[in-house]
């Protein structure tokens, strides 16, 4: 999919739409396009392992009774050694497997900034603006945005790792509300991908693997602007609504 913001084709009113939270509803990729942009992921250098999927009934397809993340984890304990960009294999695991998800381990090549998707599509909309080269960008029905980028899992200075189980490290949720910085030791599932639930949710791209992994660093200060705003809104409607109601 073509990320041009300012192109004058049909491209730019079908972005335009899913940054004002319009998105046309779209289909999950059948057998053939859902193995073409699995091996694309793989090309672009996005290790991948085989992860879950749907049941009937909002539940997984693990042994696992109350899953705790439904079709959200990979099937193997051994996905960070599994992960691969080999070409046969994941050709392979798709064929076998033709209904797993898959899921992309990051801190190795790339990580993944991880956004609630109104704060994820508000700073889309101004880093593409801006002609900052964004990357890679994929939007959950879940609620989530998820930013590709390279990956700094493993710096020279290993106090400046961020381990990914913590929404911001060594900051404070306050300044990175919202952010999951998903590094070293993690993973997020990688478009195609199922959701449990009675309407079909999924996980797509917005902007390709086609698109160059940016730094992280580049889209940090938007997201999380973003982020805040975002947080502040929900804290003043939480406000307005009856005690009661309130979370």
């Amino acid at each position: 999919m073509s990320g041009t913001f300012d192109g004058r084709s049909g491209r730019q009113g079908k972005l335009s739409q899913w940054l004002r939270g319009r998105r046309p509803k779209e289909d999950v990729a059948g057998d053939g396009g859902r193995e073409a942009l699995l091996l694309a992921a793989a090309e672009a250098g996005l290790p991948l392992a085989p992860a879950a999927h749907p049941a009937p009934g909002y539940r997984c397809s693990c042994d696992r009774v109350g899953c705790p993340t439904p079709a959200r984890h990979p099937v193997s304990f051994a996905w960070q050694t599994q992960s691969t960009i080999d070409r046969p294999q994941i050709e392979r695991w798709a064929r076998h497997q033709p209904q797993a998800n898959f899921i992309t381990a990051t801190g190795m090549v790339h990580d993944v900034l991880d956004v609630p998707a109104q704060a994820g599509r508000e700073a889309l909309e101004r880093l593409l603006a801006q002609g900052v080269e964004v990357g890679p960008v994929a939007e959950s029905d879940d609620g989530r945005m998820l930013f590709f980028t390279l990956t700094r899992g493993t710096p020279e200075d290993e106090d400046e790792w961020w381990p990914c189980e913590l929404d911001c490290h060594p900051e404070t949720m306050a300044e990175h509300p919202g952010l999951r910085w998903h590094c070293r030791g993690s993973y997020v599932l990688v478009p195609p991908a199922r959701l449990p639930g009675d309407d079909d949710q999924q996980v797509r791209w917005l902007r390709g693997p086609e698109h160059p992994l940016p730094e992280p660093l580049t889209l940090l200060e938007s997201l999380t602007d973003a982020c805040a705003r975002h947080v502040a809104g929900e804290a003043t409607a939480d406000l307005d609504r009856p005690w009661p109601l309130r979370r």
